[in-house]
């Protein structure tokens, strides 16, 4: 089992920037694949980024944008988010598996944290 808590999130302003964070524990995050999914009201929830090892995959909405890194040795991952706009805003969450950008390849998740981006 691996616990998944997200921290990070609130509110900001269009084009500034937050430092989103997933403390996992249970297990060690090195051999997952370490995902994060945003859920925007009234939306399904959707891959943001995702993290394997040395590579690293992106929604085209976020790319350039956004980073995922992860400490293998402070078992966290983040997501640092900049230039951001309101249509980021969305609850993020935070997830381990074995792939991908679908839900179905995380076995594992957090509560989410929220992200509101206003003008």
């Amino acid at each position: 089992q691996v616990q998944l808590v997200e921290s990070g999130g609130g509110l900001v302003q269009a084009g500034g920037s937050l430092r989103l964070s997933c403390a996992a524990s249970g297990r060690t995050i090195s051999t997952y694949t370490m995902g994060w999914f945003r859920q925007a009201p009234g939306k399904e929830r959707e891959f943001v980024a995702s993290s394997r090892g040395s590579i690293a995959a992106y929604a085209d909405s976020v790319k350039g944008r956004f980073i995922i890194s992860r400490d293998n040795a402070k078992n966290t991952v983040y997501l640092q988010m900049n230039s951001l706009k309101p249509e980021d805003t969305a609850v993020y969450y935070c997830a381990a598996g074995w792939g991908g950008t679908t839900m179905n390849q995380y076995n594992y998740w957090g509560r989410g944290t929220q992200v509101t981006v206003f003008l």
